[in-house]
């Protein structure tokens, strides 16, 4: 069976690169490879991820020059064409700025760095980012940016509930969403989205970083056995 490519995009400042290569090279029918962003070439990949960091710093807003690095091109064609897209923290705020998810990052409302473990809920099991999750399900997973605070219009957040495009929420540990348990500030507690086609998937939380029992939880590796199994379900 042939495996699963991975194209993980690096931009000056990506620090997640190797760690999201390496636990997509832990699968056995997976192999990751990393894109500089100047590469206008995805190198025949499958699905194409877009790994956390400071792309260039973070000057000007997060995310808002990596959008003009060649690659970017490739990667909305390659989304345009429907095929899978992930933005993980910065690679989020990339996908914001691009254009290819809905909305706007701002700064955490406490104005501070945060990096800890948090709760969400997958508040939609129906993607193929996450069609191994049981809904509702709580997961643990960690968090670490300064600029995760997703805000959007009230016409657009009431399309992203209307068209179940929220995929992650945060919330206690008993699964219940509430101020206190939203770290950043984030409208209606989002952690992540997916664009209408549901191809593109832009999450805050790191599941790199929560694929490994000893990094302190595994419940993150569930995204890429998503993708993998709906590669699988595909041939």
């Amino acid at each position: 069976m042939a495996k699963t490519k991975f194209g993980i995009v690096v931009f000056p400042g990506s620090n997640c690169d190797h760690d999201t290569e390496y636990v997509c090279n832990a699968f056995p029918n997976a192999e990751a490879k990393l894109i500089w962003h100047q590469e206008s070439d995805l190198q025949g990949a499958d699905v194409i991820v877009l790994p956390g960091g400071f792309s260039y710093g973070d000057y000007l807003r997060a995310g808002a020059i990596a959008k003009f690095s060649p690659v970017m091109q490739e990667v909305i064609r390659f989304a345009g064409e429907g095929r899978p897209v992930i933005g993980i923290c910065n690679g989020f705020q990339v996908l914001l700025e691009s254009g290819l998810l809905e909305g706007a990052m701002m700064h955490n409302k406490s104005r501070r760095f945060i990096c800890k473990f948090v709760y969400l809920k997958v508040a939609n099991n129906q993607t193929l980012f996450t069609s191994k999750y049981e809904k509702d399900a709580v997961v643990r997973i960690p968090i670490a940016h300064g600029e995760g605070n997703f805000f959007a219009s009230e016409a657009t957040l009431s399309r992203l509930q209307e068209n179940e495009q929220i995929v992650f929420q945060y919330c206690d540990k008993a699964g219940q969403l509430s101020e206190a348990a939203n770290p950043n500030g984030s409208c209606l507690n989002i952690a992540g989205i997916v664009n209408e086609k549901r191809n593109v998937l832009g999450m805050m939380p790191h599941p790199e970083r929560a694929s490994d029992a000893m990094l302190g939880s595994t419940d993150g590796s569930k995204v890429f056995e998503s993708i993998l199994n709906n590669f699988v379900e595909a041939v």
